[in-house]
């Protein structure tokens, strides 16, 4: 029944995807994510410029490798447009079919 409540949740009646990926571009996607995540300090867990919600995430597939960059976006945490807390910050990583991190580029100066 769409449009119905479950639990609470509000099931759309027509949902309009952010983007469509294959399940190789989504298992790169996670394995770049998870390790931006990781490599923030423990104690600004938590926090939203600390948290997925301040990354987007940019998928490419190149040569059988998926390129996934990831760029911060303080914005959405209540600051500025443009807003860094580095400057030009983002990380590229290459990341196998499978989800397994291949190597990382990090592009902070």
């Amino acid at each position: 029944m769409a449009g119905a409540s479950d639990a609470g949740i509000q099931w759309p009646t027509d949902l309009r995807p952010l983007a469509t990926l294959d399940g190789p571009a989504v298992l790169a996607a996670h394995a770049a994510l998870q390790r931006v995540l990781a490599s923030f300090p423990k104690q600004d867990a938590g926090s939203c410029e600390s948290s997925a919600r301040s990354l987007d995430v940019v998928v490419g597939l190149e040569g059988g490798v998926y390129f996934v960059r990831v760029d911060r976006r303080l914005d959405r945490c209540g600051w500025p447009v443009g807003s860094q807390l580095e400057f030009d910050w983002f990380e590229l990583y290459a990341v196998s079919p499978e989800g397994k991190v291949l190597g990382r580029r990090a592009v902070m100066p």
